[in-house]
């Protein structure tokens, strides 16, 4: 079946995770900050989306802006940075402005020429998910931005890729869905969704039930693939 949507998880995808902490670190005063910004990008991510996991499987939900930050408070206690309340906070803040890919607004402008539907399908909380789409200014290409807490659990649950469906009226073999992470482009696989992995980093491929259709370094050929599928 032809594709007519194209849904796109939002952190890491979208937008920079890394760019919240890089640009801290430019910011004047922020030596300490500056040699250790990597550590924390990486860090705050990969435990933001375990604390994510781990409430998933627990059925202790939260909404993403409290994981956000609990994950953002291990990554500055693993830094040795835990004792400067302000930097936390203007990490904080800037994760409100991540900014895009530098390819995201071209490739969804190619989208909408296509009259294809496009969509964010997030853990994000609404109010975080609107901060960074109006940062970006991509809002006026998204027909929709969906947030996990319309069902109170986060990904890989089926009741997040329900979402889709339920809102586009379209069949998951209909859906062009593009992840930055394995694991969701992985369970999106298995949930019958056409899938794209973007493997920025060049990770190996995860071992999970389903496996993406497709691995790119980047999203610029997204249109291509959907016109393909």
């Amino acid at each position: 079946m032809p594709i007519t949507t194209c849904v796109f998880d939002a952190y890491g995808t979208l937008f920079d995770v890394s760019a919240a902490a890089r640009d801290a670190a430019d910011e004047p005063g922020r030596d300490a900050l500056k040699a250790k910004w990597g550590d924390i990008a990486r860090d705050w991510r990969l435990k933001q989306l375990e604390y994510s996991w781990l409430r998933a499987a627990a059925g202790t939900h939260t909404d993403f802006w409290q994981v956000t930050q609990d994950g953002l408070d291990w990554a500055l206690e693993a830094a040795g940075l835990a004792d400067d309340p302000e930097l936390r906070e203007r990490l904080l803040a800037l994760y409100w402005e991540l900014s895009a890919y530098p390819e995201v607004p071209a490739m969804l402008a190619k989208l909408k020429q296509r009259d294809l539907a496009t969509a964010i399908l997030s853990n994000g909380a609404p109010e975080m998910l609107q901060g960074a789409v109006g940062s970006a200014g991509i809002g006026e290409q998204l027909d929709a931005v969906l947030s996990v807490e319309e069902v109170g659990v986060f990904k890989p649950a089926r009741a997040v890729y329900d979402m889709v469906g339920q809102r586009f009226g379209c069949t998951p073999e209909q859906v062009l869905f593009v992840s930055s992470n394995g694991w969701d482009a992985g369970f999106a696989a298995a949930y019958g969704f056409v899938t794209v992995w973007v493997n920025r980093a060049g990770a190996p491929l995860d071992r999970l039930p389903g496996r993406p259709a497709h691995v790119l370094s980047d999203l610029t050929t997204i249109p291509e693939i959907a016109a393909d599928a």
